[in-house]
């Protein structure tokens, strides 16, 4: 009996052994969790404001109500972050972040050696702007010598000296789209560590103007948009339609010069549209803890807390799924060849 008793034990044994393990629950992993959100721009910038005021309302939101803590991450206009986050950030569900909107087009035209990243193997989580309420504007001091678009397109006169961060970033990167279809003469003063310090550098007079997000102004520098202030658009960038509170202000699509440079700027209105502020996981991460926590991005921005905070802070929130966001890059990357080589050129300072 002792012997039975014996083998009756190992074969237990023996079967709790190859019993396959229970998975870990989406719950049970983020419960007691800390998920780090890096954005890939320094402190008080628009996409800073956008990341914190996620952070703040979007734990509560994913199973387990983890916290959030946010990491800036400055760097190259966001590529710093971009690279960080497809290749070296835990591919377990833990970090997310914030980059560039238009770090998706340029991993897609590969321009340069320094992305390392494929934008459509990233987990898009989603975007908090499809910029419906917003708009990427040409903002310039009023006691520049470039006074209107008209100034600004004179082959012979004073150029318009834009500040930007990055060869890459979206400052750098649609002044010379501006170049090229509505025939502007701007210079670029890139290398600024991020938007605090190129508002500085407009105040101080050392360049004209930039361009970024008319909610970046609303939420940074309110004042800035009245009258009376020292300061004044040009024109406005990603918008189908004048935007409602600045109906004097011309579009990009109505100044450009040709059919050809139209199509230019409507292509190169797509991430913004699109993708304003695109939060992304890295690659690989498990499939129920993306849907938990893309369902979660979309519970975040409907939360009555989030919308209310978003306007007090003066910034538009027209969210957009990350299996859309998905979608739109796979269309761009089947864009006419003719017009991704264009593109191509342009960022990389190319004639012809």
């Amino acid at each position: 009996m002792r012997v039975y008793r014996w083998i009756g034990v190992a074969l237990l044994i023996a079967a709790l052994a190859s019993a396959p393990a229970r998975a870990e629950t989406v719950d049970e992993f983020y419960r007691g969790k800390r998920l780090t959100l890096i954005v890939g721009y320094g402190p008080g910038g628009g996409y800073d404001v956008f990341a914190r005021l996620l952070a703040r309302n979007f734990g509560k939101h994913i199973p387990g109500t983890p916290h959030i803590l946010v990491q800036n991450m400055p760097g190259a206009g966001s590529l710093a972050a971009a690279n960080y986050l497809y290749s070296i950030a835990p591919k377990d569900g833990s970090t997310f972040g914030l980059i560039a909107r238009d770090m998706p087009l340029l991993g897609l035209l590969g321009n340069s050696s320094n992305i390392q990243f494929d934008p459509r193997r990233f987990a898009w989580l989603g975007s908090s702007s499809s910029f419906a309420d917003d708009a990427y504007v040409l903002l310039v001091r009023k006691d520049a010598p470039v006074k209107s678009v008209a100034d600004a397109r004179r082959p012979n006169g004073p150029p318009l000296l834009l500040g930007g961060t990055a060869e890459g970033a979206t400052g750098g990167d649609i002044p010379r789209i501006l170049q090229d279809a509505l025939g502007l003469n701007i210079k670029l003063v890139l290398g600024y560590r991020d938007t605090a310090a190129i508002f500085l550098a407009i105040e101080r007079g050392e360049v004209h103007g930039r361009m970024t997000d008319l909610s970046a102004i609303r939420s940074i520098r309110p004042d800035w948009l009245k009258p009376d202030s020292g300061f004044h658009l040009l024109l406005q960038f990603a918008r189908r339609t004048r935007h409602p509170d600045h109906p004097d202000v011309p579009t990009a699509r109505e100044l450009a010069l040709t059919p050809s440079g139209r199509a230019l700027v409507e292509f190169m209105e797509t991430p913004l549209m699109t993708m304003a502020r695109p939060f992304t996981l890295p690659p690989n991460v498990p499939q129920d803890r993306l849907h938990a926590l893309r369902a979660a991005f979309d519970a975040a921005h409907r939360d009555p807390q989030y919308v209310e905070e978003a306007a007090r802070l003066g910034v538009y929130i027209s969210p957009v799924r990350g299996e859309d966001m998905a979608r739109s890059l796979e269309d761009m990357a089947h864009a006419p060849p003719a017009l991704l080589d264009h593109v191509r050129r342009l960022l990389t300072g190319k004639k012809g």
